[in-house]
């Protein structure tokens, strides 16, 4: 894999640069066949991209599986389109836009990665035709790769929602609400992108891992990973970013667009400060709901908050 440099100077300061080029190799154009079978078996998919404003964006598309498969060597294929009002609604039928994916089955707790652009050649149509039950998109793939199971919390399918109100709500920073919603989660996407390119990631951990600063700022602490430093390494080139909260329980979504920086501590920890540009909370016709989760057992204890409220707990 080559390296953005965004990544290589990430992976450089924090001395992981031998570990990076060892994982690197894992990473190919490639879908292999257990990869497409992985696929074949989801029912949704976190797409990462750019909208015709430049606001960078995660969404949730969902279907039965098979909704989402290979179709090709080097491609994917998403039907179903994507909901209406999502802010990608109207750009993931368009040839050459750049999108970063990924499909995590909390079932298993596997992931999978897969970037690329937007195929000439999938069938999207037009950008209205993406937003319809009918739409449908095409990636060709340029990196796909998979990632361990650490901070992935296990759940298990309840039901399909067949009502719901679409995007309910729009602004620019979080409702009181929102707030609590974000305080709660112990799973959240993020989108970032530089170079020309798009990485969708997770970010996972028991419930007050993200801290709500304001109405308008997040932070949240950078957990030992892969070594890739793929999301930090965009964000050192680029500081957009877009974060998808799910509400497992109920199906709903909460997307944030805005801006994101590293900071780096002394002590070799690191924390990511998110500012909060645009909100978009939905609840979609069809969308999934799951089981309460079973946690990981990576994920860290959740320190303390300032007056002695501890958020998180090292137990379900």
């Amino acid at each position: 894999m080559t390296y953005r440099r965004g990544s290589l100077a990430v992976q450089r300061r924090v001395g992981v640069r031998e570990a990076a080029e060892h994982v690197g190799r894992s990473v190919g154009s490639g879908i292999r066949d257990i990869a497409a079978a992985f696929l074949a078996q989801q029912p949704f998919l976190v797409v990462g991209a750019a909208d015709e404003g430049g606001r960078l964006w995660a969404s949730q598309l969902t279907g039965p599986p098979g909704f989402v498969r290979a179709t090709g060597a080097h491609r994917i294929t998403v039907s179903g389109g994507v909901p209406e009002g999502d802010p990608l609604a109207g750009v993931l039928a368009a040839p050459g836009t750049a999108v970063g994916t990924i499909a995590l089955d909390p079932r298993t707790r596997r992931r999978m990665r897969l970037n690329g652009v937007v195929d000439a050649g999938g069938g999207g149509g037009s950008a209205a035709g993406a937003s319809g039950a009918a739409g449908r998109f095409s990636v060709e793939a340029e990196q796909v790769f998979s990632n361990c199971p650490k901070y992935l919390q296990k759940r298990q399918p309840l039901a399909l929602e067949p009502e719901g109100a679409g995007v309910v709500r729009r602004g620019g920073s979080l409702t009181p609400g929102q707030e609590g919603y974000v305080r709660a989660a112990d799973t959240f996407f993020i989108a970032t992108t530089a170079d020309g390119g798009v990485e969708a990631s997770h970010r996972g951990g028991f419930p007050g891992f993200v801290e709500v600063r304001s109405p308008y700022e997040l932070s949240w602490p950078d957990y030992p990973g892969n070594a890739m430093f793929l999301t930090l390494g965009n964000l050192a080139t680029d500081p957009r970013a877009g974060l998808l909260f799910p509400h497992w329980e109920s199906g709903a979504l909460l997307q944030l667009s805005g801006r994101a920086q590293t900071e780096y501590a002394a002590d070799g920890s690191r924390t990511v400060r998110f500012t909060v540009e645009a909100v978009i909370e939905s609840r979609h016709p069809g969308r999934l709901r799951w089981s309460g989760p079973e946690y990981s057992p990576a994920n860290p204890p959740v320190a303390a908050a300032p007056g002695g409220d501890h958020r998180g707990s090292t137990t379900r």
